[in-house]
């Protein structure tokens, strides 16, 4: 009954209207037309696209909450896989809740940064805003990234109080796009536990192949930082690191685990060369000071695990 008197009074309000009413005058001569009238096709033409043009922005503002819950929803999904946490058939929020604790970093000094709400952080907006990124050099943009975002989200996996393992979102060019990851250490900040690509657009079964189940296991148990005097690899794809420095790197072909050095090897890419050569890239460079090296440093400290 309710309804029907809104109804009521929405169609007295419109036959008040001056220019409802001229709108239907013009409806009934349009109607009143030939069906090979040029004004009348003309005129359900420009109708049926505002009509469509509502439906459709209609749509996209009822469905955002939706789209915007999905997106979290697969995001956290992604960090539960990276972190091994990831369950058939769980549920994702009270996983994520219960066993991952997001923080937020300054990437200068490696401090926690207290202020900010990780809830409320998107670091790939971040970088586009002039306030909250940072130009990076030339000769040091090895990601070809070109902008960063101050402050990066990382999310630590705790087991009674104490860190089990840290999840750092990396980014960086491949062949065709950009990739958008993740990588999931032990809590020495050395020692891989996974990666996991969760936005790319190279060849598939080439490039493509960062996805791979199959490969991303090889990376387990794999060693970022040089421990000693570094041969390099005869097959690498970039050079030799220095102590202390990333040494983690892809390889042309398949990693001879019996050669010194081989803990920072990783089969490379088979036929994509350069979607290898830009995952090196990206892990040398989140892993540098540029990137994480000084957080990492100071969680290491923290934990008293030597360097």
């Amino acid at each position: 009954m309710l309804k029907c008197e809104q109804f009521n009074k929405i169609c007295a309000a419109l036959d008040k209207c001056e220019h409802y009413q001229k709108f239907k005058v013009y409806k009934d001569k349009i109607l009143a037309l030939g069906n090979d009238s040029l004004e009348k096709t003309i005129a359900i033409a420009v109708a049926l696209c505002l009509v469509c043009a509502v439906l459709v922005s209609f749509s996209a503002v009822a469905l955002k909450p939706l789209q915007v819950n999905n997106k979290e929803l697969d995001m956290k999904k992604n960090i539960l896989e990276v972190a091994g946490l990831l369950q058939e058939g769980s549920d994702i929020d009270k996983a994520f809740s219960d066993k991952i604790e997001a923080k937020i970093v300054n990437l200068e000094t490696g401090d926690y940064v207290e202020d900010m709400n990780p809830a409320e952080y998107d670091q790939r907006k971040a970088a586009k805003d002039p306030a909250l990124s940072v130009a990076i050099p030339k000769d040091k943009d090895i990601a070809h990234i070109r902008i960063k975002a101050k402050y990066a989200k990382v999310f630590l996996v705790k087991e009674a109080g104490a860190i089990k393992s840290i999840i750092l979102p990396i980014n960086g060019y491949g062949l065709w796009s950009t990739l958008y990851g993740f990588l999931s250490l032990d809590a020495d900040g050395q020692t891989v536990q996974s990666i996991n690509f969760y936005d790319q657009a190279e060849t598939p079964g080439l490039g493509g192949e960062v996805v791979n189940p199959n490969w991303r296991a090889l990376w387990k148990g794999k060693k970022v930082y040089a421990e000693s005097e570094q041969a390099g690899s005869e097959k690498g794809l970039i050079e030799a690191a220095e102590i202390g420095e990333p040494a983690l790197a892809l390889i042309k072909g398949v990693v001879d685990t019996s050669k010194p050095g081989s803990q920072y090897q990783v089969d490379g890419l088979a036929g994509a060369s350069l979607t290898s050569a830009g995952v090196t890239n990206l892990v040398r460079y989140w892993m540098s000071k540029e990137g994480f090296a000084p957080y990492l440093a100071k969680v290491r400290a923290v934990k008293g695990v030597k360097s």
